[in-house]
């Protein structure tokens, strides 16, 4: 009896000692990950441990700074210019896209815009890396006034039905 109260008590404080080494392991690694956020955007990520999601952080911050663009806020329902780099044999030239940002997903250095314009009574959507090389410029032509995050239901429109009403405050 005496015996088995012993082996009790030496495994109770074996888990004491566990969780408080477990609770160490979990304060070093905060630590770490706080060490990461609080590093500026461009500054190399060469401390010891990081978690993934810290090194990812780190490594937009550092790609996006390294090709500053300057673009503008874009917002779903606004219409832009998208100057497209197209590479016809050795010569290379922009050409511009102009239509309606339906969408807009991802975000970082992933982030994507689907573009919507007519033509030739045709409806055409393309998706544009916003940080890619191929995109040379986004300008905005006018901003829209839309109160959905994602605008699909423009694909069932023709004509003016298309249109989305002007916003001035932005």
């Amino acid at each position: 009896m005496a015996a088995e109260s012993k082996d009790m008590t030496d495994e109770i404080q074996n888990e004491e000692i566990n969780e408080a080494a477990g609770t160490e392991a979990a304060a070093e690694a905060e630590a770490s990950v706080a060490v990461a956020e609080k590093k500026p955007a461009a500054a190399k990520a060469t401390v010891g441990k990081l978690s993934a999601h810290a090194l990812m952080q780190a490594f937009e911050a550092e790609q996006i700074a390294k090709n500053p663009k300057d673009l503008p806020d874009i917002y779903v329902g606004d219409t832009v210019r998208v100057g497209v780099r197209i590479t016809e044999g050795n010569k290379e030239r922009i050409q511009p896209y102009e239509g309606v940002v339906i969408a807009k997903r991802h975000g970082g250095l992933n982030e994507t815009i689907t573009v919507r314009r007519i033509f030739q009574g045709i409806g055409v959507e393309r998706v544009f890396m916003i940080h890619s090389p191929q995109v040379a410029s986004i300008k905005v032509e006018r901003r829209g006034k839309v109160r959905r995050a994602k605008l699909f239901y423009l694909r069932d429109r023709v004509g003016k039905a298309t249109r989305v009403k002007q916003r001035f405050d932005r």
